[in-house]
Parts: structure tokens; sequence; C-alpha cells
């Protein structure tokens, strides 16, 4: 089975919802998704009730996530880490121990713009179009992501 993680700093924003679009377009038999974040702020949590709105909108239902906490276990566990933004990138990177740990790391807007390392932007103190912005350039990611996994 292939497994894959979102990062992003809280896991209730934006790697909640990359986790939702990504499962919604794979085959889970073979496929398994999770997400993470790199601080502990939330653990526990549901996701941020405007991704749960956007994805629902959507016809993803995030209500089954809680927030946890990237660890460096998480190295052993997955396949392919897809980061958010530059800043999740280092912290993920902080915590690898050799060259196979950093290898799968990932910017995941990388998929769409190869090379740009382009940012997530976080809708946190944002309105619910920051929400929605967010959810479109991650549907469109995980699109290509799902097409390389399967």
């Amino acid at each position: 089975m292939i497994k894959v993680l979102m990062v992003c700093l809280g896991n209730i924003c934006r790697s909640p919802l990359a986790e939702g679009i990504l499962q919604s377009k794979i085959n889970s038999d073979s496929i398994f998704v999770d997400s993470a974040g790199t601080a502990a702020y939330h653990i526990g949590n549901l996701p941020d009730e405007r991704s749960i709105e956007v994805a629902s909108k959507n016809g993803i239902n995030i209500t089954n996530q809680r927030a946890r906490k990237f660890t460096e276990k998480d190295f052993d566990e997955f396949d392919y880490i897809y980061a958010m933004d530059e800043s999740n990138y280092q912290n993920i990177l902080m915590l690898a121990r050799n060259i196979n740990d950093k290898d799968k790391v990932k910017m995941i807007l990388n998929e769409i713009h190869p090379n740009l390392n382009k940012s997530v932007p976080d809708p946190y103190y944002g309105g619910k179009e920051g929400f929605k912005n967010v959810y479109n350039m991650l549907d469109k990611a995980c699109v290509v992501i799902a097409k390389k996994l399967s």
C-alpha cells in the first residue's frame, strides 16, 4: 500500500483539506492518506469549521479527522510527505534523519507548478473565500498526485 501524508502548521485547515481531497480521488484499497501538523496547537481537534464547510460543499466529509503532530516516525510510515508551504517544508526537513527521509518530502504545489516552491496560503485568518481558494489549489494538485499514484 502507498502511504501519503499531507502536512501544514496546525493540521486544521490546509492539510485536512488535502487529505480529504486526495482520498476522494484514489482507491483506498491501495493508497492510504493522512495528515499532520508541524505544531502541536490543535492536537485532537476537528478541522476548522471553514475547512469542513468547503469540503462538504464539494462532496467531501472531513469530520472524521483529528489534528495530530508530525513526528520523526512519519518518515518510516509514509512514502510521500507533502508540505503546504516553505516554512513547514523546512520544519519537516529538520526532523529528517537521512537523505531517504528528505527525498520523501515535497512541496504540494510543485505538482502543478514544478520547481517553483509556491506555498498554499494559510486561510486561518482569512474569510471563507480564502478557504475556497485553498480548496481549489489543493484540488488541482491532488488531481496530479492521484494520477501519479494510480
